[in-house]
């Protein structure tokens, strides 16, 4: 299993497209990484939609082994909500869509498999308001109750993807994409949503939602934007899920993310996922196994500086690819 923000989003409608089609240096780094790592299953965040799924087609057929299944219905990101969502006065902008984005689709999600994914199987969550999930924070952001009465939980999407592994019951990979705690004013908007989009899972396989949890065999997988120990954000929900007994943390590491170690920073730098300036290095990207899998090995594709696939991961994306290697039950 494997999850990346690949960095595969553009300022407008169409241009990744024609980026992978031109050969952008950037896509070429992308897909080096995923050729060769060259995971089962790939969730990929942060890439643009569109309505006919031109661009994933290019990207998936571009790669040495193309994916024969995937998923990608219309993410959150830049659908307009109809309301003022940020409070501003101004109706239409990239804050007021459910999930910021300038046109629709911008940074959504695509999962892309080897094993068959059961789509109609699939339940996509992305439609559920922020005021109705169990123990919602929304009331402490200040927000009109018209933003309210339109606002999704969902920046970008909750998914509960079933995928055939050839032993009856299939895996449900449980995928999302979660907003950066930052970017908004003391009410902290955006810092409680995140918040929310985590502790969804949390309500989801304890039961609380109306929809039945996979009893087992589901691996959490995506960009939470948060880490466990560093920077700006509300950690509560995201400590439960990785000590919380429903799922394993596999900790995955790299000896790239260890050599650029921020001194200030509390957490495992080992760990790290993002290679950012301003807040510094991050574990913002997880693969989380059910506490039933049993896991074989993990890490991050975040290269020493001299070892191979470093000029590509570098190139790529500020975020790397994080895998775990699971042994079929």
């Amino acid at each position: 299993m494997a999850t990346w923000d690949a960095g595969l989003s553009r300022s407008g409608p169409g241009l990744l497209l024609q980026d992978i089609e031109k050969g952008d240096p950037q896509v070429v780094a992308v897909r080096e990484v995923i050729d060769t790592v060259s995971p089962d299953i790939l969730l990929l965040t942060g890439i643009d939609w569109d309505y006919d799924g031109q661009a994933l087609d290019a990207l998936n057929r571009s790669l040495a082994t193309p994916y024969p299944y995937f998923y990608a219905p219309r993410s959150n990101s830049g659908m307009q909500s109809g309301a003022d969502l940020n409070g501003n006065g101004v109706l239409g902008e990239a804050r007021d869509a459910q999930g910021y984005g300038r046109f629709p689709g911008q940074g959504g999600m695509a999962l892309l498999s080897r094993r068959p994914i059961r789509a109609d199987a699939a339940r996509d969550f992305s439609d559920l308001l922020w005021r109705d999930l169990p123990g919602t924070m929304i009331g402490k952001t200040g927000m009109s109750d018209e933003a309210q009465a339109v606002q999704r939980l969902s920046s970008s999407a909750h998914w509960d993807v079933p995928v055939e592994i050839g032993t009856g019951a299939p895996l449900h990979l449980l995928a999302f994409a979660a907003t950066p705690p930052v970017f908004d004013g003391p009410e902290d908007r955006n810092g409680w949503r995140n918040h929310d989009e985590a502790a969804f899972w949390l309500r989801y396989l304890d039961g609380d939602l109306p929809e039945t949890p996979p009893a087992r065999t589901y691996i959490l997988l995506g960009d939470a934007n948060l880490d466990p120990a560093d920077a700006e954000g509300r950690r509560a929900a995201l400590q439960s899920l990785l000590s919380g007994g429903f799922l394993q943390d596999p900790a995955p590491r790299s000896k790239g993310a260890e050599l650029a170690a921020d001194a200030d920073h509390k957490g495992d730098p080992g760990l790290d996922t993002a290679d950012f300036d301003g807040p510094g290095n991050l574990r913002l990207d997880y693969v989380l196994p059910s506490s039933d899998l049993k896991i074989a090995a993990a890490g991050v594709v975040w290269p020493a500086p001299d070892a191979p696939l470093a000029k590509a991961a570098a190139r790529a994306s500020r975020q790397k690819l994080v895998w775990v290697d699971i042994v079929l039950p």
